[in-house]
Order: C-alpha cells, then structure tokens, then sequence
C-alpha cells in the first residue's frame, strides 16, 4: 500500500496514533492517521481490477475505500430506512 496517501491527496498525519483500517475484501493495514477513511489507489493485487469494493470515479484513478476496523459502514443507518411506495 502507498502510506499516507489520502483521498484528498494530501498526506496523512504520522503523529497520529496507528489505526487499522480495513479494505472491502478483508485486508488490513496499520497506519497512522486521523483520517476517517483511506483510499488504496495502489491496486496492487491481483483480484484488484475485478473487485466488487472497487470505485471508479469520472476522472480520477480507481480505488478503494479503508475503513477504520470496527467502524459501521457511513450508510449502515439507512439499512433499517422505511421509504413509503
């Protein structure tokens, strides 16, 4: 994985604490950062190109989401929205 490297494309903090993130297909990395996510821009396994977690901006270079291990899903609230027909 490229270090540091963060959505926004700045670099991330190395004072920060280390905090495991975890990608959509199970791998985890411990890093240092405060950042609520990561992007791995690398894609540099195999299974990469063909992964369902992967995201493919207009514009932009694929990649994929790290989240903080134990963190729920931004949109792991909507899970239990009723929306009327």
């Amino acid at each position: 994985m490229t270090r540091g490297r963060r959505r926004g494309g700045g670099e991330a903090a190395s004072s920060s604490p280390p905090v495991t993130f975890r990608a959509g297909c199970g791998r985890e990395w411990s890093l240092n950062s405060a950042e609520a996510d990561l992007a791995y821009t690398e894609q540099a396994f195999v299974e990469c190109p063909v992964c369902p977690h992967r995201v493919e901006p207009e514009g932009g270079p694929p990649f994929c989401t790290l989240r903080p291990v134990n963190t729920p899903h931004p949109f792991a609230a909507l899970a239990g929205l009723n929306v009327p027909e």
